[in-house]
């Protein structure tokens, strides 16, 4: 009898590989390394391979597609529960190959090569820019333990080194000068880094034509544009734009029991880089946006004197995600006049 599901619980090297037949019965168990599944999966019939979504799963998951399979993705915490008993990597591949069988199950889209490689320029880019945030605040560091305190930003602590370092008899010693000078010296070559990825970016939005819709959308540039593009493609598997909110943790926790529902802060579900760099955006939009005379505007406007800016600025972006989902579903360009609150 042939498998109609297989789950794979995927690791860097070892593979758990569990098949159940049409009624959910363990036909087969099998340790593989990654390679080994390629292998398995040629021999059998066209089936449903279904696997966590984790690094490694996308690349395997085109690979088994090519060979005739459905291939179903999904978020470790929706398989959690699926786990029998005692936690081993048998038990999880069954888990999985469990989960995917559900009707209710949520499967995350399976990802171009092209999207994978825009997700890693945003995750190097982050990268650089919080080891550029580190390198400044230990220059602040090493400067305070002189008695030397510099405004908040970091272009005035920029304009005060070239300043502290520009005089001759400078209120550090030596060995501390050179040092202040090497680390000023790293600073610059991770400002050139960053700028190279925003160039790479902007460029990016300017010939894809999902992400240059997504930058008519006020709070959105080159860099929210692509990396929305590159985690949800054209936003297929969200039935709604709240889906898409809730997805990336912009709405509220829910505790509800004995039918009274209680809300609280939002959830901080789903990517926390997408969720930064859109409440960024909202922050950025939400002056132009609140005294424009239009529903969004009104809406923000009623919003503001009720509610603390904060609370405003992640409305809003839920707000602004619910509208990408739009744009990207239609393929459509936004139109600030037309724009809906509901």
């Amino acid at each position: 009898m042939q498998s109609a599901v297989l789950g794979i619980d995927l690791g860097k090297n070892s593979c758990s590989v569990v098949g159940l037949d049409v009624e959910g019965r363990v036909l087969m168990r099998r340790r593989l390394h990654r390679d080994g599944i390629i292998k398995l999966a040629a021999g059998m019939p066209g089936c449903v391979v279904a696997m966590e979504a984790c690094c490694g799963a996308h690349h395997l998951g085109r690979r088994l597609r090519e060979q005739g399979h459905e291939v179903r993705l999904m978020s470790p915490e929706y398989v959690r529960p699926y786990v029998k008993a005692q936690k081993n990597d048998d038990r999880d591949a069954e888990a999985i190959a469990e989960a995917a069988t559900r009707p209710t199950m949520r499967f995350v889209e399976l990802k171009s090569e092209t999207q994978l490689d825009m997700q890693s320029l945003h995750r190097a880019r982050d990268r650089l820019v919080s080891e550029r945030t580190a390198l400044i605040n230990q220059l602040r560091a090493i400067l305070l333990e002189r008695g030397i305190t510099v405004p908040h930003g970091r272009r005035k602590l920029e304009l005060f080194l070239e300043a502290l370092l520009g005089e001759d008899q400078a209120a550090l010693s030596s060995r501390t000068r050179l040092l202040v000078e090497d680390q000023q010296a790293e600073w610059r070559e991770l400002d050139r880094r960053i700028s190279a990825f925003d160039d790479e970016f902007a460029l990016q939005a300017r010939t894809d034509e999902a992400a240059r819709l997504l930058t008519t959308i006020p709070g959105i540039g080159p860099l929210n544009a692509t990396a929305l593009v590159a985690a949800v493609g054209k936003a297929e598997t969200f039935g709604r734009g709240r889906d898409l909110a809730a997805w990336l943790g912009l709405v509220p926790r829910q505790m509800t029991t004995g039918g009274k529902p209680k809300l609280l802060g939002i959830s901080k579900r789903g990517n926390a880089y997408l969720r930064k760099m859109l409440i960024h955006g909202a922050r950025a939009a939400l002056p132009s946006l609140s005294t424009a005379e239009t529903p969004l505007g009104g809406w923000l406007r009623g919003l503001r004197a009720r509610a603390h800016v904060n609370t405003v600025v992640v409305a809003l972006a839920a707000k602004l995600a619910r509208i990408i989902c739009a744009v990207l579903r239609s393929g459509q360009r936004f139109e600030t006049q037309g724009a809906s609150v509901s």
